[in-house]
């Protein structure tokens, strides 16, 4: 074959892989008159099921913003506590390196005693007022978190009810 009978005879041919093609019956159906008060009934159904659809989408949104809120309220209150505890924890490392270097002066054992007895109750008293500021920040976080969220479903529940 030469090429121009080659592509007569691919023209004539049908594709290879094309789809069937199928078309639904139709019916014919005779013309009804819907009835007034079906056609009310579902008019107001659609109605109030576009009120109901416009009321969750307000809804929704008011929740997205009350989350967006409590969200950032929350990162703000994180990053204030590990603030705190990087405060706290160079201040501790300096009293160690400050108790490090009285140790290097002493000059008897008993000397070492009056030193780590002092070291240590000034630490544990450091530690118990450390513990007060963290519990502090943990609390006042967890209130301002908490807040807008309460503030928000009282809100919820008095328009609902």
């Amino acid at each position: 074959m030469t090429d121009v009978t080659t592509a007569a005879t691919r023209s004539n041919m049908a594709p290879a892989f094309a789809s069937p093609s199928f078309e639904m019956p139709k019916f014919d159906l005779p013309n009804m008159e819907m009835p007034d008060l079906l056609r009310e009934t579902v008019e107001k159904a659609a109605s109030q099921a576009k009120d109901t659809c416009e009321k969750a989408k307000v809804a929704a949104e008011q929740a997205a913003d009350l989350l967006k809120d409590i969200y950032a309220t929350a990162a703000k209150g994180a990053t204030d506590y590990n603030l705190k505890l990087i405060e706290l924890a160079r201040t501790n490392t300096n009293t160690t390196f400050e108790y490090a270097q009285e140790l290097m002066g002493v000059k008897s054992p008993s000397e070492l005693v009056v030193l780590s007895t002092a070291h240590a109750r000034k630490k544990f008293e450091t530690m118990i007022a450390q513990t007060k500021e963290l519990i502090e920040i943990a609390q006042k976080v967890t209130t301002e978190t908490t807040a807008p969220l309460k503030a928000g479903v009282t809100k919820v529940l008095s328009t609902s009810g």
